[in-house]
């Protein structure tokens, strides 16, 4: 299949100069702000006709489809591009959510709509994340991934800081039906946006290249995505480092504040402001890369600054105050922004554009699907143990992590692309080790 792509801008100027660039990002914030006002709405709708139990099981059932179709997602990314599932991702959502604000204004249709919505809105997310995450190297040439990485993440935190708000305002003027609204409306502008945004297609791949075959089915493309992920010398070993770090991170930042606060005494607020410095921190170092753009040596800063964020998240469990908590929170977020954004930076300047849907669908199911899974069993510690020794024990569960990195030679010594270049297969930058694949949008 050739490439129909639109040809993206000549790639000379800073990601946060390019017109192109933040056209994408206008987009992308739009349909973060229209995910966190549906979940806020979802939720609150849910709770006004269902007990407890019930609304929990509204709430997960997204996450189902979301876990079980995440890699067949990826697929799907590869064979159709990024591109087309990512606007039809968002243009599907935008229909969903304003039918379910339609049907709740017209009648009281009870919680199997909730359900529903939540169900479909699941199966949508399965395809539209790995879209979203083969993007970026469609957008900016390579030198530029670093910048557009730390931008995402400060639209990511720029999201879950006013998303919330906003939902909640909709939810008080006119109920879920006005929040949905909303959120249906957010998605609305994204679909045009990204319709003008100029992506690179895939290149052509080059004779004799044993990439991916046309023709081959879905579930072989599946197995020879993973078969990619298993072998290639960097994005292999950086896959699973992201996926020990998410195990032993999601347990104190999504639950162990929680407990940890309740535990010493602080109170919400005492639990608000450890999260806002978390937050701040995270959102400085997303700014420091989008000014800087390019870090030598970025392998070994990303190891590093894994242990250092990794230790300044154990070190929160036994802050003796709350505002030494907060201020550790703060360095640790500084550190796990760097951290992460690097992270995927590398990988996405290292992995064959052809296989980047499958590739970030691999890292979004240990994120959504695996993770979260540590949940019951870090409360469980807690209750046991006290909050102290449980974060100190998923720091070093998170610093296994950077150990992966320290044994892996291709990611101490990786390096991001630097001068001005079209993007380019993973033959041409960072520790490739596998070849190009047929282009393909």
């Amino acid at each position: 299949m050739t490439a129909t792509a639109i040809p993206a801008t000549p790639h000379g100027r800073p990601a946060h100069k390019d017109g192109n660039v933040l056209r994408w990002l206008i987009a992308y914030t739009a349909s973060m702000l229209g995910d966190c006002v549906y979940f806020l709405a979802l939720g609150f709708a849910a709770a006004k006709v269902a007990p407890p139990t019930q609304v929990g099981l509204v709430m997960a059932v997204g996450a189902v489809p979301r876990a079980v179709l995440m890699l067949g997602g990826g697929v799907i990314a590869d064979r159709f591009g990024p591109r087309k599932v990512v606007i039809g991702g968002d243009a599907v959502r935008c229909a969903l959510i304003l039918g379910a604000a339609a049907t709740l204004a017209l009648s009281s249709p009870g919680l199997w709509l909730l359900v529903v919505v939540s169900l479909l809105f699941g199966v949508v997310d399965a395809l539209f994340m790995p879209a979203v995450g083969a993007l970026p190297p469609r957008i900016v040439a390579a030198d530029q991934l670093t910048r557009l990485q730390g931008m995402r993440s400060l639209t990511i935190r720029f999201g879950t800081i006013v998303g919330p708000p906003v939902g909640g305002l909709a939810m008080g003027l006119g109920g879920a039906t006005a929040a949905f609204a909303l959120a249906g409306a957010l998605f609305a502008v994204s679909v045009p946006l990204l319709i003008a945004t100029r992506m690179s297609p895939l290149p052509e791949a080059p004779a004799g290249s044993d990439g991916p075959e046309e023709g081959a089915s879905a579930w072989r493309d599946l197995l020879d995505g993973l078969r990619y992920v298993r072998r290639h010398r960097l994005v292999g070993p950086l896959v699973l480092s992201a996926a020990i770090c998410e195990l032993g991170l999601v347990g104190p930042l999504n639950v162990g504040m929680i407990l940890l606060a309740q535990h010493r005494g602080w109170g919400s607020s005492g639990y608000g402001w450890i999260i806002a410095g978390f937050g701040a921190g995270a959102g400085c170092g997303a700014l420091l890369l989008t000014v800087r753009g390019r870090l030598p040596r970025a392998g070994a800063v990303q190891i590093g600054a894994l242990f250092a964020g990794a230790a300044g998240v154990g070190l929160i469990g036994v802050a003796p105050s709350p505002a030494l908590a907060v201020a550790v929170a703060a360095l640790s977020g500084l550190f796990c922004g760097i951290c992460g954004s690097l992270a995927y930076a590398l990988i996405q300047s290292a992995a064959d554009p052809g296989y980047l849907g499958r590739v970030t669908s691999v890292m979004s199911l240990s994120s959504f699907g695996l993770a979260p899974l540590a949940y019951p069993l870090f409360g469980a510690a807690v209750a046991a143990w006290g909050p102290a020794p449980v974060f100190l024990t998923s720091a070093v569960l998170t610093m296994t992590g950077g150990v992966v990195g320290l044994a892996t030679p291709a990611i101490r010594t990786a390096e991001l692309p630097r001068g001005k270049r079209s993007p380019r297969p993973a033959a041409d930058v960072t520790a490739a080790a596998e070849p190009v694949a047929a282009g393909r949008d």
